[in-house]
Order: C-alpha cells, then structure tokens, then sequence
C-alpha cells in the first residue's frame, strides 16, 4: 500500500511539471504575439499617420494649385486692363506723353587713355553733379585700345594725335549708332566740370536742335582765363570752334563720321569746308577746366592759357532763361546792338587808350599781324586757324577788361557784316 501511494506521489508530481512546462510556453508563445501585435497596430499606426500627412499635402497642393489659378486670372485681368489703358493713352496722343518722360538728353563720354590720376578726378568731378541725373545724361568711359600701327603723314610728327583721332571716331560711332543716343557730350579725362554744366547743356539742347546753323555746343571759352571774364550768364555765339567739353547731335555725327580725319581732328572741324559757315555756342565763364599738364599736347599753352581759367562757380537756373537770343536769326542783331554801344579807339597806342575808357571799348584791326600785335599787348590767345581767330563771331573777338567792361577786337569786315555803320 505504501508503495502504490508512493508512486502516486511521484505520478502527481510529473503531472505538475508537465503542467508547468506547458503553462511557461503558452505563457512565451502568448507574450510573443502580445509584442508581434503591438509592432503590427504600431506600424498601421504609423502608416495611418503617413496617409493622413500626405492626404493633407494633397489638400495643400490643391489649395495653392487653386490660389495660382485665382492669381494667374488677376493678373490676366490686370493685363488687360493695361493693355485697355496703354490703348487709351496712344488714342489720347501718346507720343506727346512720351515727350515728358525722362528721356537722356545726351549720353556723356570721357575720351580716357593711361593717366588714371587725371581720370579718376574727372569721374569724380563729373559723378558729383551728374549722380541725381543720371538717368537724363548717362555716363560713359571710354578707353580704347588700338593696336594698329600707325603711318604719320609727315616725318616726327606723334602718332598720339592718329591714335586719339581713331578713338574719338571709334567712341562717337558707338554711342550714336549701337547705343542710338541722339546727343553726345564729349570730355577728356583732364578735365573738371561746373555745378552748372548739366543744366547749361540741357537748356542748349534745346538751341541745337531748333537751329540748324549750330554745328555744336561747347563749355569752353578760349580767353576765359580770370581776368578776361566776368558774367556767367553770358553765352555767345562763335565761328571758332572750342572743343574742350562740347555737344553735337547725331545728325551732324552722320554727316563728319564717313570723312573723320586721321589726326588732329579738333583743327579739321575748325576748316571752313567742314563746319560750312556754321557756329558754335560758347559761354563767357567756362564751365570746364583743363588741368591736364601733361599729356599728347606735351603742356603747350598751359601755364600761360589753362592754368589761369576760370571755371564758373555759380549755379546758373539756365532752365528759366530765355535763349532765343543766340538763335541765327536773332544773334547777329542782338550783338551787333552791343558792338553799337562800345567806344570806337583809333590811332596808335590803341591799348593804352582803352585803359583810359570807361565802359565797353572797339579796336579795329587791319590784319592778322595787327590782331596778333594787339592780342599779344592784352594777353589774350593769338591764333588763327582758316583765317579765323579763337574765340571771333564775324571777325569780332570780345573778352572782359578791368572787370565788367568789354573789349571787341574788330575784323577789317565785321562791321560790314554786322550792319554797322562805321563812326
């Protein structure tokens, strides 16, 4: 009996570890998919999250497709509107609406070669006052390089004069025919400029192209050295042409491009078969200044003709004057009235004798040898070029003695010419 119950006992205690053993891997089996359904509801979760992330991108993208659509009509609509509105204006005269927008009034160029000292003062001088205009006169610098060799006409003469006659040729042709300006301003790179000389030129614009007998406008005046001027406001009109800070149109561009010169181009437009009877407006005070010593012309004339110029200082409102008077029908009376009013000396010792006048004063002169006689005495420029002297409007040269009283040196023919009767 006590072994049955022995065995029993040891059946029993079998079935318990068989029970356990089957207990623990249900119990694994059981936390194993536990871990593998938690992993899978995590994933649809996630994947969940992934869809209602892209369906809300897709709700975005609809939206902006929607908000370009709209926007894309308005600007339509703003189109059309413009395109109604610009239809109007050409019906109601566009082009004289045009007129009074800020178009150039003439591009500005500086003729630059190898002193980049000079040029950066002229760049500055000229950006001081052109700055808040610029969209009316826009700034070129132009520094060609020319590699061509060069054959001179005559036996050591400086080929610099070829050179910068190309340069000049080569920068007028760019800006009047592939940047189609319809005036040019030319500079040099040695040259300061007045608080005026934007204004000055805009207002002579306007003679330039009313006035076919003005080949061009300079800012120059060749006796405008300190003690030969005075007025500011005064312009004049003359045969003789200045150079140094000057303006032309393109019409007259088109007719001196196809026959530039090869070298001293400045002394060729001062030939009567080039300007052709045709003037240049200069004023009394310059409002350029020419401080360049050195250079191709090797200083010639400058201490005793540039370094003494006076370059104007006030600030003319050339927009408010009345210009008309230097126009070619009006001119030859309005200065031949002035001539009119001046003292007539005569006889020897002419210079002498005007020191001793009050008020403006003729000297007739006989001949170039007697105009350079009188010029030396004064110590105004001598030079002629094609029988004409600097400066002369018909024979005439006029420039400031003793402060505000003039001077006219007259032509053996200027009083003809200006209807004068002789006193």
């Amino acid at each position: 009996m006590a072994k049955v119950f022995c065995d029993f006992r040891f059946l029993l205690l079998v079935a318990a570890g068989i029970f356990i053993y089957i207990q623990t891997r249900l119990f694994a089996t059981q936390s194993g998919y536990a871990d593998r359904l938690a992993a899978a509801i995590e994933a649809e979760n996630h994947c969940t999250s992934q869809m209602r992330s892209l369906i809300d991108q897709i709700s975005l993208q609809q939206g902006r497709i929607v908000a370009l659509e709209e926007e894309r009509k308005r600007r339509d609509q703003e189109c059309g509107q413009m395109k109604s509105l610009v239809q109007d204006l050409e019906r109601k005269d566009l082009q004289r609406l045009t007129d009074k927008m800020q178009v150039p009034v003439a591009a500005v160029v500086i003729i630059a070669c190898n002193r980049a000292d000079y040029l950066e003062r002229t760049i500055n001088s000229v950006l001081k006052h052109q700055r808040p205009i610029s969209s009316r006169f826009p700034l070129f610098v132009s520094q060609h390089l020319d590699f061509e060799p060069v054959q001179t006409e005559r036996p050591g003469e400086l080929i610099a004069y070829y050179k910068i006659a190309r340069h000049y040729k080569w920068a007028l042709d760019q800006l009047f025919y592939k940047h189609n300006f319809s005036r040019v301003i030319i500079l040099e790179d040695d040259m300061d400029i007045a608080p005026d000389f934007f204004d000055y030129f805009e207002a002579a614009a306007t003679l330039l192209d009313k006035d076919k007998s003005i080949m061009a406008v300079s800012s120059w005046n060749d006796n405008g050295q300190k003690q030969f001027v005075h007025d500011p406001y005064e312009l004049y009109r003359s045969d003789f042409f200045p150079g140094l800070g000057w303006m032309l149109a393109r019409s007259i561009w088109d007719e001196l491009s196809p026959k530039w010169p090869r070298a001293y181009w400045d002394d060729w437009l001062r030939l009567k078969e080039n300007h052709k009877g045709r003037q240049f407006i200069r004023p009394e005070v310059c409002r350029t200044y020419n401080f360049g010593e050195h250079g191709s012309s090797l200083g010639q004339f400058f201490k005793q003709y540039l370094e003494p110029i006076k370059l104007n200082d006030v600030k003319v409102n050339w927009r408010s004057m009345d210009l008309s008077y230097l126009l070619e029908d009006k001119y030859s009376m309005h200065f031949a009235n002035t001539v009119k009013k001046a003292t007539p000396v005569y006889g020897a010792g002419v210079v002498l004798k005007a020191y001793n006048i009050d008020g403006d004063v003729r000297i007739k002169y006989r001949d170039q040898s007697d105009f350079e006689n009188i010029a030396r005495q004064f110590g105004i420029f001598q030079e002629w070029k094609d029988g004409v002297p600097r400066t002369a409007y018909k024979g005439v040269v006029v420039f400031r003695h003793q402060t505000s009283r003039r001077i006219f040196l007259i032509g053996p023919e200027s009083l003809k010419l200006l209807q004068i009767e002789e006193s």
